[in-house]
């Protein structure tokens, strides 16, 4: 019979093994095997057009006039402006990039609406770094038996040496992904030299610094993690797919039960996968298709190329895995016939979001004309005044009678070039105003000489005789015109009088 001490020992011995056991599974090392098929190609292309935009696109000039940025593309943080090609956006004008975004977003439900998650396995940047990462690793150290093989081996010169080298190039593509991210914020020429000079900012560097980090752990050693654990879209993607979305299927009606032994007895009985499990090898988030449908698979579609290599070697019906609805599927397995693609893809689901899209890509449209001439493209609304009332809202009232309230008067020229603007009071019997520091005697207008795609802050004195105010608040504006003609701003503003 066992003592009392000794069944403390064990239940102590018991609490400190379940303490030590980790309640996670261990990272399998995942080494998709090349793959040749029309997806493959696909994601080629796709990958190639998406990486070329991204490190080609800060280099390319566009000509604005003298005294402009002839950057193509620039965020201008320094004067918080937005340059595409012959596009200026301001802080003030934001909502046009808002709309654009919002219609890239009903963009993306509509393509996941109809072909799944074809963003996460073709446009994702996540996806297209990883391929480029495997792509380096698949060249380096073989294909997926031989790097299986070299993580096993022991620590040797040839080993170390293409370990190396990969870490070199992996490197190298993520110190391009994080440069190539700060040119976008300044003029690139000028920063890459400052860059190597060690001149730029360090703010500058910091950026690079991060990016490249990010892009070599998320794509050279997290890389499916990234999707299944980091990512939200994998959770989101179910609310907008339906019986009639396109995703990547397994027909198991057609490839159960599976086999390899084709010339036995019972061969008759197996049905169209042999078990080769190449769709696994293949798969880059480690994943068997013919599980079912599962929240890691990325609908890459590389297993589609896979099985039908496989299938027209060994002469065999192509599409065992292919792009499908569940409604198709589910027709295919009870031999009904199935919709057309056209009525998969014109549903109702889809309309909606196209009538969406097509409806506020109407309104960004409408915006953009109505900031441009068409003959010419310079923005109409290029003038912008902002009032702000004094830290108190009490008047002071002079020893004539008059009641003064101060003003600052923000003015802002989205333009090039200097230009002579009027300020005048409006809308207020007898006012006048004097701007401070620079003149002493009040008028009614003002000109001024705004600095090109700068902001002129003034601060104001404004008056008016008591005797033909309003008690209490009274509304006037103050009004900027362009000497040259081409544009007038107004912005209304309150004046107090004393009450009654």
């Amino acid at each position: 019979m066992a003592r009392i001490d000794d069944v403390d020992q064990i239940d102590v011995a018991a609490v400190n093994s379940r303490q030590h056991r980790s309640l996670y599974k261990a990272r399998e090392s995942i080494h998709p095997m090349r793959v040749a098929g029309v997806f493959r190609r696909l994601k080629w292309w796709i990958m190639g057009v998406l990486l070329g935009i991204y490190y080609i696109t800060p280099w390319l000039r566009w000509d604005r006039g003298e005294g402009m940025p002839d950057q193509a593309v620039l965020v201008d943080l320094e004067h918080r402006r937005f340059f595409f090609f012959f596009i200026e956006i301001w802080p003030q004008e934001f909502y046009y990039v808002a709309g654009l975004l919002i219609m890239a977003g009903i963009g993306l439900f509509l393509v996941t609406s109809v072909l799944g998650r074809a963003w996460c396995g073709y446009a994702c940047p996540q996806t297209v770094w990883v391929d480029l990462y495997v792509h380096v690793e698949r060249w380096l150290e073989g294909d997926r038996n031989a790097r299986f093989r070299l993580d096993k081996a022991p620590w040797n010169a040839a080993k170390i040496r293409k370990r190396v080298t990969k870490y070199l190039i992996w490197l190298l593509i993520a110190v391009a992904t994080g440069g190539a991210w700060v040119f976008y914020f300044a003029d690139a020429p000028t920063l890459l030299v400052q860059l190597v000079t060690l001149d730029a900012s360090m703010i500058a560097y910091v950026t690079v610094a991060v990016l490249t980090a990010t892009t070599f752990v998320f794509g050279g050693f997290m890389r499916e993690q990234v999707c299944t654990y980091m990512c939200p879209w994998p959770r989101i993607q179910a609310a907008m797919m339906d019986e009639n979305s396109l995703t990547v299927t397994y027909q198991d009606w057609r490839g159960e039960p599976r086999g390899r032994h084709r010339k036995s007895a019972d061969a008759s009985l197996l049905g169209d996968c042999i078990d080769c499990n190449q769709c696994v090898a293949v798969c880059p988030m480690g994943i068997d298709i013919r599980d079912g449908q599962q929240l890691e698979c990325i609908n890459c579609a590389l297993c589609i190329d896979a099985c039908n290599t496989v299938m027209a070697r060994t002469g065999g019906k192509l599409d065992l895995i292919s792009y499908t609805t569940l409604k198709s599927y589910e027709a295919n397995a009870d031999g009904r016939p199935t919709l057309p693609l056209k009525k998969t893809i014109f549903r109702t689901t889809t309309l909606v979001y196209v009538v969406r899209r097509s409806s506020l890509r109407f309104g960004v449209l409408l915006c953009v004309l109505s900031r441009f001439r068409l003959s010419a493209p310079l923005p109409l609304h290029r003038l912008h005044v902002e009032i702000r009332r004094g830290r108190t809202s009490q008047f002071v009232q002079l020893s004539d009678g008059r009641i003064r309230h101060v003003f600052t008067v923000k003015i802002l020229s989205v333009a090039g070039t200097e230009r002579r603007v009027l300020l005048q009071l409006g809308d207020l019997p007898g006012g006048l105003m004097n701007v401070v520091g620079q003149d002493e005697w009040p008028s009614r207008t003002k000109e001024f000489v705004l600095p090109a795609d700068k902001v002129l802050q003034l601060r104001i004195f404004v008056s008016a005789p008591v005797e033909e105010l309003s008690p209490g608040a009274n509304s006037f504006r103050f009004s900027v015109t362009d000497l040259s003609g081409i544009e007038q701003a107004h912005y209304g503003a309150i004046f107090k009088a004393p009450e009654e």
